[in-house]
């Protein structure tokens, strides 16, 4: 009786000789197995639309107003230009060394405005007295204890009063 070994070997051989493309169109061209594999058809995938054409709710659009734009000093002599976008309204355009970036506002629990483009990965938090640009996929700050001139006015009107409370200046549920 012949061995498996010896059945495939002339077989091995051909495909060898006749290289990959024999092999993917024998496959190919193989018949359907079953009347059910010839009535099923791979799915139609439809692509989600890009985040930067979905319209905004009017929570984001609430967060926007607080958005403090313009030039923001940040520490290590790094600076943020953040302004609104000039085609979207409600979304700002974050212009951090060479990169620029599209942020839509996210709503939070905490009241600090939160701008994200997911698709690069970044975040930019803004509480009264600061605020930062954080890198989410690495978990990492790429700047940090950035200051508009109105969060520097209200640290320093802070710093002055007797009664002030402490804290970081957020109310939640803004």
């Amino acid at each position: 009786m012949p061995t498996c070994r010896s059945l495939y070997k002339p077989l091995l051989w051909t495909l060898i000789l006749l290289g990959g493309n024999a092999w993917s169109a024998a496959v190919e061209n193989d018949a359907p197995r079953s009347r059910l594999a010839t009535k099923l058809k791979p799915a139609k995938v439809v692509a989600p639309a890009p985040e930067e054409e979905l319209v905004l709710d009017e929570a984001q659009l609430l967060v926007a107003t607080h958005v403090h734009h313009g030039e923001v000093q940040c520490e290590f002599n790094q600076k943020v230009h953040l302004t609104p976008h000039p085609e979207k309204p409600g979304r700002f355009s974050l212009q951090f060394g060479k990169m620029n970036y599209t942020m839509v506002p996210e709503p939070t629990t905490t009241g600090a405005v939160r701008l994200e483009d997911k698709k690069a990965g970044v975040v930019w938090l803004q509480i009264p007295t600061k605020s930062m640009l954080m890198n989410s996929r690495l978990g990492q700050r790429m700047a940090d204890a950035c200051m508009h001139p109105t969060q520097v006015a209200l640290v320093n009107a802070a710093a002055k009063s007797p009664s002030s409370e402490g804290g970081i200046g957020i109310t939640p549920g803004r």
